[in-house]
């Protein structure tokens, strides 16, 4: 383990800079990384030796920030638990003690059956974790070793992409083969009598695209789900879907022209490529299709928040949409991550910085490495309210960041 710490003092405010590298060169070349475009194809990492020079910046507003490298690896998911942090990478899940600094990597290895993660939460009071190609795996009562569920035992499919709790205490699992709920939560997983699994065949399009992304169960019981095919919701057993058609997303001749992120899956994939085309994006070459719902979060007040493929950050209030792109301040229009935090800010990551929307009127706040963040490429947010502290997931590292405004 590498550490270096620099104080740059200006005033009374310091801004501190760490780096902490938390892979060795031998961890790193027996992982495997998953591509930056979500849900598709691991390759091999290459090796990486973990470096010590590091860079520290001092910020007249009094930020502080601390990297944490993690490779040549994605950071898709931050799970903050107490003075833990469960990051999870494309290259196993890290669990850092923030009190000691010590780390510890769980992969395939030594506890998961994949190490593309893609999920990493609480279910229950127990840590669990999404592998890309795993299942869900959730660690035992007494911390001593993980305990998987996966298609054999009802799962979908045995990439995971998201897991949350409804309001009734079901347990809902996202997947790229439909989403499961499992009656009864975190009991019932044992149970095959208490799995479902909704696909696009049996809610009769219902659910528009079994690759399921995020999931945010709301109080009133609607549970949210973001897909490749639109916006979904299920209500005590019925189902609403919304598209482009619907709303959703920025029109393409509006956002083409500031589209910066060039990863197109239908490059890569003869199935997002026959998608892009079954849904009117034929002639568009380049990375945008407004039905890819990647990331999702509550607003609150009974509607939700979408992150979409290019097509900017749409609202849906449950009666009509709005969407927002760089022509309305929003750093880019690939929408990764979405966070709302104790005092009810959404936070956006995106393709190009980290963006906080401001009360009515006041609009987004934009930050990027200058303000600490790690890279402008954010895939995954989380913070800690008692510490004012935003993790944030990029890749090759994460930064915590304590002060932003």
């Amino acid at each position: 383990m590498n550490i270096k710490q620099v104080a740059i003092v200006g005033g009374l405010v310091a801004a501190v800079a760490v780096v902490l590298v938390i892979f060795n060169a031998s961890e790193q070349e027996a992982a495997t990384a998953a591509s930056v475009q979500p849900g598709h194809s691991e390759t091999t990492a290459q090796s990486e030796q973990a470096a010590p020079d590091q860079e520290a910046t001092a910020d007249s507003s009094g930020i502080q920030f601390t990297h944490f490298r993690v490779g040549q690896r994605n950071v898709k998911a931050i799970h903050p638990d107490g003075p833990l942090v469960w990051v999870g990478t494309s290259g196993g899940v890290i669990r850092y003690d923030s009190r000691t600094q010590d780390y510890k990597l769980i992969d395939n290895r030594n506890g998961l059956l994949a190490n593309g993660i893609f999920y990493v939460g609480e279910l229950e009071g127990r840590t669990a974790v999404g592998t890309y190609g795993g299942g869900l795996s959730l660690l035992t009562a007494d911390g001593s070793d993980w305990e998987t569920y996966n298609v054999p035992d009802g799962l979908g499919d045995a990439f995971v992409y998201d897991a949350a709790l409804d309001a009734s205490g079901d347990l809902w699992i996202a997947t790229w083969s439909g989403v499961n709920r499992v009656r009864g939560g975190v009991d019932g997983l044992d149970d095959p009598g208490q799995w479902d699994l909704y696909t696009v065949a049996n809610t009769d399009n219902g659910l528009p695209n079994d690759w399921v992304y995020a999931l945010a169960p709301a109080e009133d019981g609607t549970v949210w789900m973001a897909t490749e095919g639109g916006l979904a919701a299920w209500r005590d057993g019925d189902w609403e879907s919304w598209k482009h058609e619907d709303g959703l997303g920025a029109p393409y001749d509006s956002v083409k022209d500031s589209i910066t992120f060039m990863d197109d899956p239908a490059d890569v994939s003869q199935h997002h490529s026959r998608q892009k085309q079954d849904m009117g994006f034929a002639e568009v070459d380049m990375a945008y299709n407004a039905n890819y719902v990647v990331a999702l979060e509550l607003d609150g007040q009974g509607g939700v928040w979408t992150g979409t493929w290019g097509a900017g950050l749409s609202h849906f209030d449950g009666e009509k949409w709005q969407t927002y792109t760089t022509e309305d301040g929003l750093p880019a229009n690939h929408v990764f991550a979405l966070h709302r935090d104790a005092d009810n800010r959404l936070w956006i990551g995106t393709s190009d910085g980290l963006a906080r929307l401001g009360s009515e009127g006041e609009g987004f706040r934009v930050y990027t490495t200058q303000a600490g963040l790690f890279a402008n490429l954010v895939f995954s947010i989380s913070s800690v309210p008692d510490q004012d502290a935003l993790w944030v997931g990029s890749y090759g590292g994460v930064a915590r960041v304590i002060g932003l405004q």
